[in-house]
């Protein structure tokens, strides 16, 4: 499985700093919502009312988790995906580590390292 097997899964929750207009996480919310896809924003130190401090807190399926975050916050988000069944990880560049690639292999994850700007590009 490759990223662009990811793409035609339609329910995302994308972890990092989702608020912040700069940061790839916020972009990627966008052009994820611009594409007809349903995404939820998830940040464990965020608080506003449209984004989760947990991805327990969402109350849909996730088909998808995009990793747009540091591994060290990363590992636990991963963790709280595998427990609402969410096996399929997208590691953005920079929020990979060897932690999270083992524990997803370890649990039946597919975690897969790619971007979904460049993704979306391609569809």
């Amino acid at each position: 499985m490759e990223a662009k097997d990811f793409m035609k899964f339609k329910n995302w929750a994308v972890a990092g700093d989702v608020m912040n207009q700069q940061k790839y996480a916020h972009k990627i919310v966008n052009a994820l919502n611009s594409n007809g896809y349903q995404v939820e924003g998830v940040h464990p130190k965020e608080e506003h009312e449209s984004v989760h401090n947990s991805i327990m807190d969402i109350e849909h399926t996730i088909d998808v988790l995009d990793l747009c975050i540091n591994p060290k916050s990363g590992i636990n988000i991963v963790k709280e995906a595998n427990k609402k069944g969410i096996n399929k990880v997208l590691i953005q560049p920079g929020a990979e580590s060897s932690e999270i690639l083992e524990y997803c292999r370890e649990n039946n994850m597919t975690a897969i390292q790619g971007c979904v700007l460049v993704e979306l590009r391609k569809l």
